[in-house]
């Protein structure tokens, strides 16, 4: 593994990830909405950083942008189709762009729904996606900027890759996903499974991330959309899966 991966835990239930590509010592940090807790985990690494990854313009994703770059003279990577929000962005990337932090490769996948302009980080390599707030352990993002085609074409997009990439997202939500997930797919044993998991892990206060592609098809409803027993369940035998899709993200908005 040329990619060692820190989990920096902030605000209620953030996530931040710290990237140290080994040959190379550069470091870079993923989404990272609070300054004050990045430049902690510096101090306490004894690392600098080289860069910010950010995956879409909302605050607890790129509040510490400005401090970070003042106090540390890192650049800022971001999508390009977005690079007005984005503040401090040095490089505008964009889908299919190769980004190198030291010998570490990411391919740049464009995920729009939850907003507009939203990008996905794929070190191939290393197995390893971050994926902002398009797909969650159990969930998926709220379609704040786009709709239930363009949400599943990029969820879609994220399920196509191999089954071991580990999904690093950006909230620990799986429990409360959980909740929700059991409403429309009890039926599922590898769901039941997974919660025990999951359950077990957040009890001995460990995050429940990173899960994996294959864990998600699996357990997650939002990638199961296509599956004929879960549209069966909520009445939508033979419907087609973006159809499927959109009723489970509405049936979830309003889901407390």
């Amino acid at each position: 593994m040329t990619l060692q991966i820190e989990c920096l835990p902030a605000f209620d239930d953030n996530y931040f990830w710290l990237l140290r590509d080994v040959g190379s010592g550069q470091t870079a940090v993923v989404d990272p909405g609070d300054a004050g807790v990045v430049l902690a985990a510096l101090d306490r690494f004894g690392a600098r950083l080289d860069w910010i990854l950010n995956t879409h313009h909302h605050a607890d994703h790129v509040g510490g942008n400005l401090e970070l770059k003042a106090a540390t003279g890192c650049r800022i990577a971001g999508p390009g189709t977005d690079a007005a929000r984005i503040p401090g962005i040095d490089l505008p990337v964009l889908d299919g762009d190769a980004f190198a932090l030291g010998e570490s490769v990411a391919r740049v996948l464009f995920t729009p729904g939850h907003t507009r302009g939203h990008i996905a980080w794929w070190f191939a390599a290393e197995h390893a996606l971050f994926c902002g707030d398009t797909l969650f352990s159990l969930g998926c993002g709220r379609l704040f900027e786009g709709d239930a085609p363009t949400m599943w074409a990029s969820l879609s997009k994220l399920a196509a890759l191999p089954a071991d990439t580990r999904v690093y997202c950006a909230h620990e939500y799986t429990l409360a996903n959980a909740r929700f997930a059991l409403t429309v797919d009890a039926g599922n044993p590898a769901l039941l499974e997974r919660i025990v998991a999951v359950r077990a892990l957040r009890a001995r206060g460990e995050p429940s991330i990173p899960t994996s592609m294959g864990a998600e098809l699996a357990c997650n409803p939002f990638l199961r959309a296509g599956q004929a027993d879960l549209a069966a369940g909520l009445g939508m035998h033979g419907a087609p899966a973006v159809a499927v899709f959109a009723e489970l993200r509405r049936r979830k908005d309003g889901f407390r």
